[in-house]
């Protein structure tokens, strides 16, 4: 038990003190507001199609903007199963794109993010826009997870074949 007497002892550091603190240490350089970094994405050889369609639709589901994961993952459990090897490797390189831009580019905001000239043929963005537009005006929710929605037996077909 603690006796009555018994105080803290608290301890201010003053600007002096916390110069002191950080002498002989390096400090962090200025940041150049010119400088932009851009990461390449991770090249995947030898992936099956099953493979990659799981991959994508864990990248769809955790993209960490609520908005992006709401749309991408309603998107990927209504289309990836029925996408050839080809529109998947779009798709893929779609989700290689900032979040924001993926976001703005299928709401159509071209003011906010402009389209790249790379994404203005994109089977697979004008098919993202119209899922986005929620024609069936339905409150969006995150879709259940099923390994049947995503693995198609390894088979390849069209998304001309998919019924909407």
């Amino acid at each position: 038990m603690m006796s009555k007497n018994f105080r803290f002892s608290v301890r201010t550091f003053t600007n002096t003190t916390a110069r002191l603190a950080n002498y002989g240490k390096p400090q962090n350089p200025p940041i150049d507001p010119t400088l932009h970094m851009r990461i390449s994405p991770i090249e995947r050889t030898g992936e099956t199609i099953d493979v990659k369609r799981a991959r994508l639709v864990y990248q769809s589901r955790k993209r960490g903007i609520l908005e992006s994961d709401l749309l991408l993952s309603r998107f990927a459990k209504k289309y990836l199963k029925q996408m050839t090897m080809e529109e998947l490797d779009e798709y893929d390189k779609l989700l290689d794109e900032a979040d924001w831009d993926i976001y703005y580019w299928a709401t159509k905001n071209y003011d906010t993010t402009p389209l790249p000239k790379k994404w203005e043929d994109s089977k697979i963005l004008k098919l993202l826009q119209k899922e986005a537009e929620n024609e069936e005006r339905v409150i969006l929710r995150m879709p259940e997870l099923d390994e049947g929605d995503f693995i198609n037996g390894g088979k390849e077909t069209s998304l001309s074949e998919v019924k909407n």
